[in-house]
């Protein structure tokens, strides 16, 4: 792909720094992108949707005396009367001092994203015609009810600057394609799924036959399979459900600005609380070449880190924006982002992992004689340090076998005492790229990557029911 041009980079900055010129506040950024999006999906044997979407717009956001002010627009027209607007409406609700964090201003940066195979050189036929293979295979399968296959694709282009003089220039594509299958044996149904995504390589789409075979056998083994009796287990976590769960359960307790609004919270992580054994490790990394949750600085212009969570089974550190990190008195990390253009930045993770340890995944399921292995992530909800979280499905294990086939396992405890129980860490770390994303705030869904290896946990409590 071209890189940008100098004339369009100049013309873009020097425009939006022009807008600011006059901003009466102690602070003011502006953000504007432009945004070309496809997306089409099989329901069943119907083509269910089909849509293109092409628009551009930004937001101005300005703080005065530590109150925020907003205004989007849809075009770059009149840019410093929004600006004007976003600076009246902060000085209305502000009324303490302006806390944010400095941070050494970068050289501009125009980052062009590097396509391995560009989705957009590709004929819409050719990209329904993959899908509708997919989709042909899971129905064609005896016993299956439906079926979803989609595929989406986003090409989002954004530009930032702000009156502390830094400016961006990012372009962040993503390409999606979700598989999942539903059969019905009375009144019970069950379903499986799979999702692949990238940002920068087209045949991640491709070649997903097998997947979409393996998909709907196990919707319809998981019809036969017995349910999880309930009780305290050991339960091994594949990479999938371990990282979903270091996400859910750990890393949105991380993101400061919900510690700074829960008083509770923020004294149960604090820096240096013991969290875990010494081999216990999670990350958050927004560096990371090409995974979902990577870019080169987030949303207020703050180039991004890597943040260790928990090191060596202390609590090291939280995930800020600018202003939580002034109100907490630590040091800006590079996670305020904004799901689109209309949207305010605010704390999310990037790509979250719990890092590998030093056993194999056969020593941590030789160490189950009667255990639960937990695969894939179905769904779940958090309330404070309380999880409830359910598998797409597992297996039980005997004496350090995987044995029958499982449905219905839902995993529940608090996230400090489960943390703790972590006795078994394999060396074999996986980042999947899937489709989907994480949700706060109104903004979903947000590109990030949840990974980790098997760890192995005691002393859980597993339900029966999902």
């Amino acid at each position: 792909m071209a890189v940008e041009s100098m004339d369009l980079k100049v013309d873009m900055k020097q425009r939006l720094l022009e807008a600011l010129k006059k901003a009466n506040a102690d602070y003011a950024e502006i953000r504007f992108e432009e945004n070309d999006g496809t997306s089409f999906a099989y329901r069943g044997k119907e083509l269910e949707a089909a849509s293109t979407a092409c628009n551009t717009g930004g937001i101005v956001r300005a703080c005065k005396n530590g109150g925020w002010g907003t205004c989007v627009f849809d075009s770059l027209d009149d840019l410093e009367q929004k600006v004007a607007d976003a600076c009246a409406d902060a000085a209305l609700v502000g009324k303490e001092k302006t806390q944010l964090a400095e941070i050494e201003t970068p050289a501009d940066v125009v980052a062009p994203v590097q396509m391995k195979h560009d989705y957009r050189g590709v004929p819409f036929a050719d990209k329904l015609a993959v899908i509708k293979e997919y989709n042909d295979i899971i129905l064609g399968q005896k016993g299956m009810e439906s079926s979803s296959v989609s595929y989406s694709e986003q090409f989002r282009k954004v530009y930032f600057t702000s009156t502390r003089g830094n400016y961006f220039m990012e372009e962040r594509p993503r390409i999606t394609l979700a598989l999942s299958g539903v059969a019905r044996n009375g009144s019970q149904v069950q379903r499986a799924h799979e999702s692949f995504s990238s940002t920068n390589d087209y045949d991640i789409v491709l070649n997903h036959q097998d997947k979409a075979l393996e998909v709907a056998q196990r919707t319809l083994d998981l019809l036969k399979a017995p349910k999880c009796e309930g009780g305290r287990y050991t339960v091994i976590m594949d990479p999938v459900f371990a990282g979903v769960f270091a996400h859910e359960a750990f890393g949105h307790l991380s993101e400061a600005d919900f510690l700074f609004e829960n008083p509770q919270m923020r004294d149960l992580m604090k820096i240096g609380r013991v969290m875990g054994n010494p081999d216990l490790n999670i990350t958050d990394d927004g560096t990371l070449a090409t995974l979902l949750g990577t870019q080169m600085v987030d949303d207020e212009g703050t180039p991004m880190t890597r943040t260790h969570l928990i090191k060596d089974g202390i609590l090291a550190g939280h995930l800020h924006s600018l202003e939580t990190a002034a109100k907490m008195g630590e040091k800006p990390t590079g996670n305020a982002r904004a799901i689109r253009r209309g949207c305010s930045p605010i704390v999310r993770m990037t790509n979250t992992f719990i890092e590998p340890g030093n056993q194999t995944k056969e020593e941590l399921f030789a160490g189950v004689d009667d255990g639960i292995y937990a695969c894939g992530a179905f769904g779940g909800q958090t309330m404070m340090e309380m999880f409830t979280f359910s598998a797409a499905y597992g297996y039980r294990i005997r004496k350090g076998k995987v044995c029958e086939l499982l449905r219905d396992i839902v995993l529940t405890g608090n996230v400090f005492e489960t943390l703790k129980d972590i006795d078994g860490i394999a060396d074999d770390l996986l980042l999947p790229q899937h489709g989907g994303g994480c949700g706060k705030g109104g903004q979903a869904p947000l590109p990030v990557t949840c990974g980790a290896p098997h760890i192995r946990i005691r002393n859980v409590v597993v339900g029966g029911k999902a």
